[in-house]
């Protein structure tokens, strides 16, 4: 009788162990189905997504633009059909300038060719401003049509305020990258993430043919801050320092800030063959 009994106890707990197993199993086995459906289904579905949020932000960002900026991009225009030429050399997003422009035909590419190198910048081509938005549309993944106005206003403004304009690309990349609704948790907003509430003075003192449209406002956003970062480079008398003050920080400790600015400015160069301006 003990043996039987010692044999039943056994065979009991047995039983037990083989249930509780199965039934582990059998949960495993549920919740292992359900990952697998969801990471096909996002899959399929993040693509879709991610299209859909660069179409809104391109919408966002040429709503946002001012007019006086739509007619700067226009001023060095040569006629009305070759603006509209160069505007199909120009929607091609992740093609070089040279693959674009020989779609539009010899003459036609002549044109267009001539009118890339009149809208580029002074000391670049249209061949580097275009590689440099490319770059900056493929790594950031900002609509590329946007990053035209982005380049074109941060260029114009960097000349005003004596800034490299690569220089302050990196600063939107870091700070931001690229996204204009950009909200920390302590309030800097927009592109330059600038705090609103310290520098509400400099946002009333931008011209009104400039715009109002606060900190969320791409082309308001850069204009504040830049004058932020033109200001703390004077106080510090260094680009290091300047970016160390603009990042918060009381001394040259800045947590590695400005090494990162530095090292997206240097990328940004060898993107598009920009030379780099002497600090």
């Amino acid at each position: 009788m003990p043996d039987a009994s010692v044999a039943g106890i056994f065979r009991r707990l047995a039983q037990g162990v083989h249930h509780h197993l199965a039934e582990w199993l059998r949960i495993c086995s549920v919740y292992l189905g359900i990952a697998v459906i969801v990471t096909v289904s996002m899959g399929l579905a993040l693509p879709g997504l991610r299209d859909q949020a660069l179409q809104v932000h391109k919408a966002l960002l040429t709503a946002l633009a001012p007019t006086s900026v739509q007619q700067a991009l226009d001023d060095q225009s040569l006629d009305s059909s070759l603006e509209a030429e160069t505007a199909v050399a120009m929607a091609v997003p992740a093609a070089p300038a040279s693959n674009a422009i020989g779609m539009l035909g010899p003459v036609r590419a002549e044109r267009a060719a001539a009118a890339a190198q009149a809208r580029a910048p002074a000391g670049t081509s249209g061949s580097q401003i275009e590689a440099l938005r490319n770059y900056i549309s493929r790594k950031y993944k900002v609509a590329y049509d946007a990053t035209g106005v982005l380049v074109n206003t941060v260029y114009r403004v960097g000349r005003d305020k004596k800034l490299d304009p690569l220089l302050v690309l990196a600063v939107i990349a870091i700070e931001s990258r690229y996204n204009p609704f950009a909200e920390s948790s302590v309030g800097a907003q927009g592109l330059m993430q600038v705090m609103t509430r310290v520098h509400q003075d400099k946002f009333d003192a931008l011209p009104a043919t400039i715009g109002k449209g606060g900190a969320l406002d791409p082309i308001t956003n850069i204009h504040v801050g830049t004058t932020i970062l033109r200001d703390c480079i004077d106080r510090r008398g260094s680009v290091t320092g300047g970016l160390a003050c603009y990042v918060g920080a009381t001394g040259l400790d800045d947590g590695g800030y400005a090494a990162k600015v530095q090292a997206e400015r240097r990328r940004l160069a060898v993107a598009s063959g920009i030379a780099l301006a002497r600090d």
